[in-house]
């Protein structure tokens, strides 16, 4: 699998280090589609803040991957659902933990999440 970031140079607002506008994705063997994902522990649980759900999200969201033999590595796509639009630069900063240098498309959007205590909700696709 090949993937190639396609960042237009003119007529669109730049790209930064950090985002980037879309991601080819060349001769993928498979897809795998995750569901939302919360920030939720082993019992059910729900962490007790927003940094402690992202760091759950991540987990659970690697655990996943694991289970198809990916990683983060092998996402191509994160769409991120925010309880309250404050969230935005811890949720930006907990991908970019988690992602490091693979950089690909990414949406945050604010919503009203299905339970009060769910601040984050977080789904990807991954190629392989």
């Amino acid at each position: 699998m090949e993937m190639i970031a396609r960042n237009p140079r003119d007529g669109i607002y730049a790209a930064t280090p950090d985002y980037v506008h879309s991601v080819e994705v060349r001769h993928p063997d498979r897809f795998l589609f995750v569901s939302g994902t919360m920030g939720l522990n082993e019992t059910g649980t729900a962490g007790a803040d927003l940094d402690t759900q992202l760091r759950l999200i991540w987990s659970n969201l690697k655990r996943i991957l694991a289970e198809a033999e990916m990683t983060t590595d092998n996402i191509v796509r994160v769409t991120s659902y925010l309880r309250d639009g404050s969230y935005v630069e811890a949720n930006q900063n907990a991908r970019l933990a988690a992602l490091g240098p693979h950089c690909v498309p990414t949406t945050a959007i604010v919503v009203e999440t299905l339970r009060d205590d769910w601040l984050v909700e977080i789904d990807i696709i991954a190629a392989g």
